[in-house]
């Protein structure tokens, strides 16, 4: 049955991805972002999340069946020099969404936290094996808060209003359509322009990276899920490794790449072991269809045939 689905961010990378999931799926969608791009059935449509008008007129014509929140701040290197915007957009944006949804009844509403939310993680022997979701929550960064912030909301509705909503906490996403900073994108376009990549950090810092396909596919499992037992769950590539490490992928795949690395960590990113996805195997059934060396692969030519070269 062809339900309508409003998606937040909808002209970002992770935005568009899920877009292109759920009209593949037949689906109706309403895409919305603050840039607007008329094209048809594929048209993004202009709306502030902090503008709770605008989202009530633009999915004022039938019914609203469920909402993916893909839209706000994106990382912890984004709106640094404008905190109050950061948190405007992130927290009250998604109180405003989860207003829609308890106004509208939709089924349910999906909203991105991220893994940012955790901060630096602990490790054994305070937390043995991968961190549960359940660990307490410490974020370094203002947009770590704000995710932090958004996940007791989505629980504080379904409790209260009776909201069925989930947030995911993704990891670092990648993939073709990613434009903005990335380490990935950097090694690869160094790479592909005959560059050097010189890092003063990294080597031996661990991150753990989401395909932008496979970051999409878990929303919308989520979306379509029965009644599902917890509010959050944790979405990883399911790789845990370091930047030196990604780096000699980057190496295997275009042997002309120069990187060099220097130890230690990213000083705008956590120090954090590896997480526990086993609630979101459970249940939404996800699990990364896209492997990293497949996925780089994948970026490396979406970036490369942008350049007017052949991939090689």
């Amino acid at each position: 049955m062809t339900q309508t689905i409003l998606v937040t961010g909808a002209a970002g990378l992770l935005g568009r991805a899920v877009c292109d999931r759920l009209r593949q799926d037949g689906q109706r969608v309403i895409a919305t972002d603050l840039v607007a791009s008329p094209s048809g059935s594929r048209a993004v449509l202009l709306a502030d999340l902090t503008d709770i008008h605008r989202l009530h007129a633009i999915t004022a014509d039938g019914p609203l069946n469920g909402i993916v929140h893909c839209g706000a701040f994106s990382g912890p290197m984004v709106g640094i020099d404008n905190p109050y915007r950061l948190v405007s957009v992130n927290v009250m944006g998604t109180v405003n969404l989860l207003e829609l949804a308890r106004i509208r009844k939709c089924r349910r509403i999906v909203c991105c936290s991220s893994t940012s939310a955790y901060g630096p993680t602990p490790r054994a022997p305070v937390v043995p094996g991968p961190v549960p979701e359940d660990v307490a929550l410490a974020p370094s960064s203002v947009y770590g808060a704000t995710k932090a912030a958004l996940e007791p909301l989505v629980a504080g509705y379904a409790r209260q209003h009776g909201v069925d909503g989930v947030a995911l906490r993704l990891s670092w996403i990648y993939g073709p359509g990613r434009t903005t900073d990335c380490v990935i994108r950097t090694m690869l376009t160094d790479a592909l322009h005959g560059r050097i990549t010189r890092l003063a950090w990294g080597q031996d810092f661990h991150r753990q990276f989401l395909h932008v396909d496979d970051a999409a596919r878990a929303l919308v499992l989520a979306l379509q899920a029965p009644p599902l037992p917890r509010r959050v769950y944790t979405i990883t590539g399911e790789r845990y490794l370091t930047l030196g490490d990604l780096a000699g992928i980057v190496r295997d795949l275009l042997p002309g790449a120069d990187i060099a690395l220097e130890a230690g960590p990213d000083p705008l990113d956590d120090d954090q072991a590896q997480f526990d996805t086993a609630a979101a195997q459970r249940d939404l059934g996800f699990m990364p269809a896209i492997s990293l060396e497949d996925g780089i692969r994948g970026y490396a030519e979406w970036l490369d045939a942008r350049r007017d070269g052949a991939f090689a």
